[in-house]
Formats: C-alpha cells, sequence, structure tokens
C-alpha cells in the first residue's frame, strides 16, 4: 500500500509536488485505512492529504544537509537492482 512513500530530500532535481501529493496520499491512505473513502469522509479524507503534502514540503524545504544530492536515474537502478537479486 505504501509503494509511493519514498525518500524525497537530498535528489537532483528535488522532489516534484506529483511526488509529494503521491506519498502524502499514501500515507493518509494508511493511517485512516481507506483506499478511497466514502462520501461521508471524503472531505476529511482529502483535507488530510493536503495537510499531510503541505506538512513534508515545509520539512524537506527546512532540511539541510552537506552530502552531495542523490541521483534518481542511478538510486534507481539500485533499486531495479536490489529487486532483481530479492524476486529473481
Amino acid at each position: 500500500m505504501c509503494r509511493n512513500i519514498r525518500t524525497l530530500f537530498n535528489f537532483e532535481p528535488p522532489a516534484t509536488e506529483a511526488e509529494i501529493q503521491a506519498a502524502a496520499l499514501q500515507f493518509v491512505r494508511k493511517i485512516s485505512g481507506f483506499t478511497k473513502p466514502s462520501q461521508a469522509n471524503e472531505e476529511a479524507f482529502n483535507a488530510g492529504v493536503l495537510e499531510v503534502a503541505d506538512a513534508a514540503r515545509r520539512l524537506i524545504e527546512s532540511l539541510e544537509t552537506n552530502a552531495e544530492p542523490k541521483n534518481r536515474e542511478d538510486e534507481a537502478a539500485k533499486a531495479r537492482e536490489r529487486a532483481r537479486k530479492r524476486f529473481g
């Protein structure tokens, strides 16, 4: 369920708004237990996604590091290699 929650800090290029929104959506889905909320809960669910996305964005923007930014393509290749070894 949480496949879109990835490390978003210290990448070049920086995390996109879509990546932040996807992570927020997955987080709210996980803690609420809803993949898609009922009409009665839809407003609260969507508000939760927006609030989590805002908090994540503020966090990412406020963090500092001396480490070199990671390359997205290199990290994706490493993840594919780990998956290949794990799942064959």
